[in-house]
């Protein structure tokens, strides 16, 4: 976060979502912020380049297409843990994945393009790994949407509820679109006549489907996509509660509302082991910062939440997102 100048903070900070579906996107985008259009193009590349942003593009609803997205962990033996890493991160549905502290400590996300997948995927891990898989599938979405400001120290949710929408199966032309844009789009002054030429649609065709898959919830947003870490986040905690099965939903609501929570999630316990039902993601500049926010929100919850723990992450072992 201290090598970042001014200029990279304002992009950071401004470029997250509404990014022009307009033929020069950047011209406009940079015009808002003060910034002529090969300044912000070469601003974003030095960004990328030094992962302070992981990408810069659509974000993709896997569920919107039709598949699936389903949190999972592992409990790998210390001694094991580099070599099975390797094992879970060499497969392809395997979007994220990350070191927690806890007795389960590898915790991935699998994306797949249809819902049958997570199971094959599941499997394969078991298979390499010799070890069980714990599956907590999205029951409920309470909220989502993570934004970042750089420091650490601003809220990061929008405050607003965001149920799931159902499946919006694609057309041969929206599924090129997607494949043409879901590693981030072409930083040149015109990357949507560059996606037309690397999809054979016109231009106008390229940014009224955008537009489209945008209206529809298969894209959350179009921006850039930052590395909390980089940004001044480095506390980044998986809050986890055990609420009363006829309060989760009331609770999962307002904690979804709450402005420091990113994600808010129900999903299902795995007893003995895991009794926690109800999920939030909180990120801050440190973890007593976040560990005091969790309290705070603990202690709101009243009776009906029995218990909860906070899962630091302490390293990032594949973050690449969806890929169809």
């Amino acid at each position: 976060m201290n090598g970042l100048s001014d200029t990279e903070r304002l992009v950071v900070d401004h470029l997250q979502e509404g990014f022009p579906l307009v033929a020069r996107p950047f011209e406009a985008a940079g015009r808002a912020l003060g910034l002529d259009e090969s300044r912000l193009i070469t601003t974003l590349q030095a960004l990328l380049s030094r992962r302070v942003l992981t990408r810069f593009g659509p974000l993709v609803q896997v569920e919107r297409l039709g598949g699936a997205f389903v949190l999972a962990a592992l409990s790998v033996p210390e001694p094991r843990y580099e070599a099975v890493a390797v094992q879970v991160n060499a497969l392809p549905a395997v979007a994220h994945n990350y070191r927690r502290e806890h007795a389960l400590n590898m915790w991935f996300v699998l994306a797949t393009e249809q819902p049958e997948g997570i199971g094959e995927a599941i499997a394969t891990i078991e298979r390499h790994t010799a070890l069980p898989v714990y599956a907590f599938p999205k029951e409920r979405e309470y909220f989502v949407g993570m934004r970042f400001t750089v420091g650490g120290t601003a809220p990061v949710g929008q405050g607003r509820h965001r149920p799931l929408a159902q499946p919006c199966p694609l057309e041969t032309a929206d599924r090129a679109l997607v494949r043409a844009v879901q590693a981030g789009l072409p930083l040149v002054p015109a990357p949507y006549a560059e996606v037309a030429r690397l999809t054979g649609l016109e231009e106008s065709i390229v940014l009224a489907r955008l537009s489209r898959l945008l209206d529809s919830g298969v894209f959350r947003r179009i921006g850039a996509v930052p590395n909390h870490y980089a940004i001044g986040y480095t506390a980044n905690g998986m809050a986890v509660f055990d609420v009363e099965d006829g309060a989760v939903d009331r609770l999962g609501e307002a904690l979804g509302a709450m402005p420091a929570v990113s994600h808010c999630y129900r999903r299902p316990r795995r007893l003995p082991l895991w009794p926690y039902n109800l999920f939030a993601m909180l990120h801050g500049d440190s973890r007593e910062a976040v560990c005091a926010e969790v309290a705070r929100l603990r202690t709101g919850m009243g009776e009906a939440c029995r218990d909860h723990a906070v899962l630091f992450s302490s390293r990032i072992l594949k973050k690449t997102g969806l890929r169809i």
